[in-house]
């Protein structure tokens, strides 16, 4: 697959897109660790209705896609600095849709995001991203039943979230639809009456499909999105490194 950085769009040649070249200067580095990717279809309709200014819902075969992702962050830096004691790691719980700008450039937007930091989570909200202060935690082989776990219970208005996955280690995920759903070098947002890209970049994540364990969620409805049944989409990866660039104003470079 080859990535074209001026549009920020990629031809389905290799499973994988190149990452893009990061914009400098290097605002945060952080694993992602044990990530668990669990995908519904929804109409496109209603992701437009969550999409900033400028940007459309991304879709793939006919539909839009929201996804439930837990995740171990774990040694954020502040720029090229050393990891956060504490502060710089934990567990988070997202709900997210996938955009598209008019040049092509795909991206997540988060309606969502879980985790028991509360200093990030203000520092985040404070940015206009949708940080919640929830107890958020990973569930390992042991406590999951075999399988890889998380767990969320919000301190504010009381949804939670239960989910474990059984990954198959030896049935790697090349497919479109999880390329489709992964490969994301950036999440649209908005702050101050304007729709900001913030840039990332991270090598391939090792992906492979994964059996759903339990699910039992309250997220993806709170987040004003509505599914049935279970994910169509169910995958696990022992995680990647990612570095952020500098936020984009949409429109310009």
């Amino acid at each position: 697959m080859t990535w074209h950085s001026s549009a920020g769009s990629y031809e389905s040649r290799d499973p994988w897109p190149e990452p893009p070249e990061l914009p400098g200067p290097v605002i945060t580095t952080q694993e992602w660790l044990d990530a668990v990717f669990l995908h519904w279809r929804i109409p496109e309709a209603l992701a437009a209705t969550k999409m900033p200014p400028g940007v459309r819902p991304d879709t793939y075969d006919g539909s839009s896609w929201v996804g439930l992702i837990g995740f171990r962050l774990h040694g954020a830096t502040i720029a090229s600095g050393p990891a956060i004691p504490y502060f710089g790691t934990f567990t988070e719980v997202n709900v997210r849709l996938y955009s598209r700008e008019p040049s092509g450039r795909r991206g997540v937007v988060f309606l969502s995001m879980d985790a028991s930091r509360l200093a990030f989570v203000v520092a985040a909200r404070a940015a206009r991203i949708p940080y919640v202060w929830s107890r958020a935690r990973f569930r390992p082989p042991l406590e999951a039943g075999g399988g890889i776990g998380y767990s969320v219970r919000r301190f504010l208005h009381g949804a939670t979230s239960d989910f474990s996955v059984t990954p198959a280690g030896d049935q790697e995920a090349n497919d479109p639809l999880s390329i489709h759903l992964t490969a994301r070098f950036g999440l649209h947002t908005r702050l101050l009456g304007r729709t900001l890209y913030l840039p990332t970049t991270h090598a391939p994540w090792p992906l492979y499909r994964a059996e759903l364990a339990s699910l039992d969620d309250q997220l993806v409805a709170a987040a004003g999105i509505k599914v049935s049944g279970p994910p169509e989409s169910v995958l696990y990866s022992p995680g990647v490194r990612s570095t952020f660039g500098r936020p984009q104003i949409l429109g310009r470079s």
